[in-house]
C-alpha cells in the first residue's frame, strides 16, 4: 500500500496515508455489510476456490466493463448457497451452471447463489458469473480504488485498477475475503486494439476481434484478490534476465512509449531490489509467473507479479525522503516498498485483513533492509529510526477482526521499528535473516494470522515474545525506561507497559554499553563510580524518563 503525495511535510504527509482507501481511518460502528464482507460466512466457508477465468471488456470511451468470471471449487461440506460478491453500481445479469441458470438472491456487496441440489464432497465444480456495469471510479487512486480512467500525454487512454481494502468486487465478481486464494487464474481483457493491456502472470495469447483485442495473462500460483489487475495503455516493453536464488527470473517492464529511455535507467533498482530482497528473505516466491514493473496512471500497488508504479521516475517518494535523513533518496520508494510485498503480501498473506500490519510492517521495514544490503547497518538504521517521526500512535496496529476493519496506519513505520527493535533482541544477524527467510519458507503461498507469525518468531529467537507483540501490535503505549540515580545507586523499570514487560535493553552508562533486563518492578544496581550519562540505544524504540 502506498501513500499520498499531497504535502511536502513527513508528518504532514502521514496524515493523509493512513487514510488509504477510507479503512484505516477509525471505526467503531459496523454494519451488516462490514460482517458480510469480514467473516468467512457459511456461504463461503463450504468451498473452496482452485480456479477463475476472468474475461473482461473494457470499453475506455464509456467507462463501461461487462463480462465473466469462471469460478471452480472443490466441495468440503454439504451446502447449496454460495457467496459471491459485487459492488455496485456493477450488476450480475446470470448465473450459469452446466447450462442453466441459477436462482441469485441479492444483499448488497453480496449476492448469494443458490443451487439446485448439494454437491458431492470433494467433487470439482464451476459455476459461470455474468456481470457489467458503470464500476466505481477512483478519484485518488490508490486510496478510494476502483478504475482510473485517464489520459496520457499522446491522448491516449490509460486505464488501470486499483483495490486493496476497497476489495476487488469493486470490479469483478469474486469470493472477496482473504483468507481463500484461488490456485491459479486466467486473467482475459480486451480492450482497443492500439492498447495494450497488461496483467498478472505470463501472456497466454493475443487476440484481435475487429477493432479490440483481448489479452490473456496466466497466473500458476496463488493470488489473493486484490492482487489481480488490469492496466491498459500505449505500453513498451522491454526485459532483462535476473540470476537468482531458483534460477533465471524474467523482470519485464512495461511503460508509456515517451518514458521508454527514462525507465530503462531508471529501473536498475530492480535488479537491485531482488537481490537485496532474495538476500534477507529467500527466493523471490513467483519465478514461474515472472517479474513485471507496469507503469500506471497513479502511485503505485503490489499486484503480485504485475507491480505497479507511477512515482514519475524520481528517487524516494515523489522525491522526497520519508525518513528525513538523507538515505530515502537512495532507491525509488515505490519500486523498492511495492516489491516488498511480493515477499510479505502476496506469498505470506493475511486470512483477515485485521492482520495487516503482517503486509505493511514487514514491508515497510523491507526499505532499511535494502540500504542495509548496499549502505551498511548504520544508514539502514538512520532510515528506520527517521521514520519515527512518522508514527502518531493513535490506535493499536491490530484492526477488529470479521468486520473488513484494518489497524492504525503505524502499521507502516510503528511496525518496522518493533521488528528494527526485535533485531536487536535476537542480537544476532545471521539468526535474523534466517528467521525472515524461513518465514516465507515456513508460510509460502499462505494464508496467515497475527497468531501464527507470533508464534513462528517466538520459536525461532528462542525468546517468549508474547509480551513484546501484546505491547506493540495491541496497545499504543510505547515502553518508558524509568530510571534515577542516587550517588552511585541506579534504579530502574519498565512503565507504560502491559503485564510482564520484561524486555531487556542495551544502553551507554558513561559511555560503556552494558545490557539492562528492567522488569515493572524497581531494578537497583551500584555503579562503578558517578553517574555522568545514560542514554538507551537508539535501535531500542523505546522512550527514557529519568526521574
Amino acid at each position: 500500500m502506498n501513500y499520498n503525495p499531497k504535502f511536502a511535510l513527513p508528518f504532514l504527509l502521514f496524515s493523509i496515508i493512513v487514510q488509504a482507501q477510507g479503512l484505516m481511518s477509525e471505526k467503531n460502528d459496523f454494519t451488516r455489510q462490514d460482517t458480510l464482507r469480514g467473516t468467512i460466512t457459511p456461504e463461503r466457508a463450504w468451498w473452496d476456490l482452485t480456479y477463475y477465468h476472468l474475461n473482461v471488456k473494457v470499453e475506455p470511451d464509456t467507462k463501461f466493463i461487462s463480462g465473466s468470471n469462471t469460478i471452480q471449487y472443490k466441495v468440503i461440506d454439504n451446502q447449496k448457497e454460495l457467496q459471491i460478491d459485487l459492488q455496485p453500481p456493477l450488476k450480475i445479469t446470470k448465473v450459469l451452471y452446466e447450462g442453466e441458470v441459477l436462482q441469485v438472491r441479492n444483499d448488497g456487496n453480496a449476492h448469494f447463489v443458490k443451487l439446485n441440489t448439494i454437491q458431492d464432497i470433494g467433487s470439482v465444480q464451476t459455476i459461470e458469473v455474468f456481470y457489467e456495469g458503470y464500476p466505481k471510479e477512483a478519484i485518488r487512486a490508490p486510496w478510494d480504488g476502483g478504475f482510473s480512467w485517464k489520459k496520457d500525454n499522446n491522448g491516449n487512454d490509460f486505464v488501470a485498477t486499483s483495490c486493496q481494502g476497497l476489495g476487488a468486487s469493486v470490479w469483478w465478481p469474486c469470493k472477496d475475503h482473504m483468507y481463500d486464494e484461488v490456485d491459479s487464474m486466467l486473467i482475459s481483457v480486451n480492450a482497443p486494439k492500439d492498447l495494450m493491456d497488461v496483467s498478472n502472470g505470463r501472456l497466454r495469447s493475443v487476440e484481435q476481434y475487429g477493432d479490440t483485442k483481448t489479452y490473456s495473462w496466466f497466473v500458476s500460483n496463488p493470488i489473493n484478490n486484490y492482487g489481480v489487475n488490469v492496466n491498459i495503455g500505449d505500453y513498451v516493453h522491454f526485459s532483462e534476465k535476473y540470476d537468482g536464488e531458483k534460477g533465471f527470473l524474467d523482470l519485464d517492464y512495461y511503460v508509456l512509449k515517451d518514458n521508454l529511455e527514462k525507465a530503462k535507467e531508471h529501473f536498475k533498482d530492480a535488479p537491485k531490489m531482488m537481490k537485496a530482497f532474495e538476500h534477507w528473505f529467500g527466493p523471490y516466491p513467483f519465478y514461474e509467473d515472472g517479474f513485471k514493473l507496469v507503469e500506471v496512471p497513479y502511485l503505485g500497488m503490489e499486484h503480485q507479479s504485475s507491480v505497479t508504479y507511477g512515482n514519475q521516475y524520481k528517487k524516494g517518494y515523489l522525491g522526497r525522503d520519508l525518513s528525513g535523513t538523507g538515505w530515502g533518496l537512495k532507491f525509488d520508494f515505490i519500486i523498492i516498498h511495492e516489491a516488498g510485498h511480493e515477499w510479505f503480501a502476496n506469498n505470506i498473506t493475511n486470512k483477515d485483513i485485521a492482520d495487516m500490519w503482517i503486509h505493511e510492517s514487514f514491508t515497510a521495514y523491507s526499505e532499511n533492509l535494502f540500504l542495509d544490503y548496499y549502505y551498511g547497518k548504520q544508514a539502514s538504521a538512520d532510515y528506520v529510526v527517521g521514520t519515527r517521526k512518522l508514527i502518531q500512535n493513535d490506535r493499536p496496529l491490530i484492526g477488529k477482526y470479521n468486520v473488513n476493519n484494518e489497524g492504525s496506519g503505524d502499521m507502516y513505520y510503528k511496525g518496522a521499528n518493533m521488528l528494527h527493535t526485535l533485531r536487536q533482541l535476537i542480537n544476532d544477524d545471521e539468526k535474523w535473516r534466517s528467521i525472515l527467510r524461513g518465514m516465507n519458507k515456513t508460510f509460502y503461498h499462505q494464508t496467515v494470522s497475527t497468531k501464527q507469525i507470533e508464534d513462528f518468531l517466538t520459536e525461532k529467537s528462542g525468546i517468549d515474545l508474547t509480551a513484546f507483540f501484546e505491547q506493540y501490535l495491541r496497545t499504543v503505549k510505547i515502553p518508558t525506561l524509568e530510571y534515577s540515580v542516587n550517588n552511585k545507586i541506579l534504579k530502574y523499570r519498565w512503565t507504560n507497559t502491559v503485564s510482564n514487560f520484561n524486555m531487556p535493553v542495551q544502553v551507554s552508562l558513561n559511555s560503556k554499553e552494558l545490557w539492562l533486563s528492567p522488569t515493572s518492578n524497581w531494578t537497583t544496581t551500584t555503579l562503578d563510580s558517578k553517574l555522568e550519562s545514560l542514554e538507551v540505544d537508539r535501535d531500542f524504540y523505546v522512550n527514557v524518563n529519568p526521574i
